[in-house]
């Protein structure tokens, strides 16, 4: 895809000043019209090295903490709201709504040529939960990509459900095939929510339109859809380049309310992750933050800390030297 590069074509983003938003266009799909929302952090540092981030399920790209730690390392950073998502949700969608995570490839599609447009060429693709799951997807589907690296933060490789819950999920998944608008419970109460807004018990501000502590319905075509990749990873993706997969310490549930909640994952089982990055490729790096919440870049501040020094000294050894732009 060719990628307009007319700065004009940016407008000011609601995170303030040091950001700016594009809408992607995308061909129709079975809602009507279609977009994706890149972001980009300015003024972008001299250097040919680009990332590109993208958020998870219920969720969108809010953290400016992290663009600055980005530029900070001589890093230009991007994010991007797939479609339905955030800044990309139009009237007529239903937040999330997706049949197969193939369709998130075309947003990637679009956002990485606008990257290499601007001047980037050593690009590492990162993503949070669902994010994780969909950038391992189509760094398998896009071996022509060029892409440098991927970092993982707590990626959505299974779900977290009891065992007789995931009995009906493959029935489910195959109704989702013909009645992909069917909804089903998502299982997932809002609490992480509540751990993460300053309004309730945590330390940031974000859009609660977009990202609701009570999460959006998902649907049967939906779930068939994570099943699918879910299933790819089982099988293993066998990526060629360096993957770097972060997870917290821990897991933790409870019924109710628990300070513990705030330094342990309370959405994934972090076995899960442990069990099935392996098979992401023959060059994946494991590694467990102490203390870290689901989104281990919203963690307490010393989880924080060792998330993004771990992601910056891995950087540093597996990409090739900096250079100015």
């Amino acid at each position: 895809m060719t990628a307009p590069t007319d700065p004009a074509s940016y407008q000011p983003d609601p995170l303030g000043p040091d950001f700016q938003l594009r809408h992607l266009p995308q061909p129709n799909d079975y809602e009507g019209a279609v977009r994706a929302t890149l972001v980009r952090h300015v003024p972008a540092p001299a250097s040919n090295r680009a990332v590109l981030y993208v958020h998870g399920f219920n969720d969108y790209f809010f953290q400016r903490e992290m663009a600055a730690e980005y530029a900070a390392h001589g890093f230009r950073f991007y994010a991007l709201d797939l479609r339905k998502y955030g800044r990309a949700l139009l009237r007529h969608q239903r937040p999330n709504n997706v049949r197969n995570l193939t369709e998130y490839f075309e947003d990637l599609d679009a956002a990485l040529a606008v990257i290499r447009a601007e001047g980037s060429y050593t690009l590492v693709l990162s993503g949070h939960s669902t994010g994780g799951l969909i950038v391992s997807l189509y760094a398998q589907a896009r071996p022509t990509a060029g892409l440098a690296a991927l970092v993982l933060n707590s990626p959505f490789l299974d779900l977290f459900q009891p065992w007789y819950k995931k009995l009906a999920i493959p029935l489910v998944a195959q109704v989702g095939a013909l009645v992909p608008n069917l909804k089903v419970p998502s299982g997932l109460s809002d609490t992480y929510g509540l751990s993460l807004h300053r309004a309730y018990r945590g330390q940031w501000e974000y859009d609660l339109a977009w990202k609701p502590n009570q999460v959006f319905d998902v649907n049967a075509g939906w779930l068939r859809a994570i099943r699918r990749g879910h299933q790819q990873v089982r099988r293993g993706l066998q990526l060629p380049m360096p993957v770097l997969v972060l997870h917290s310490d821990r897991t933790a549930a409870s019924r109710k309310w628990s300070d513990d909640f705030l330094s342990a994952d309370i959405v994934l089982d972090v076995a899960h992750i442990r069990a099935l990055s392996p098979r992401l490729g023959p060059q994946v790096t494991v590694q467990a933050v102490a203390g870290g919440m689901h989104d281990l870049f919203l963690s307490a501040p010393a989880a924080r800390a060792a998330a993004y020094q771990a992601v910056f000294e891995w950087l540093e050894s597996v990409l090739p030297p900096e250079t100015s732009a």
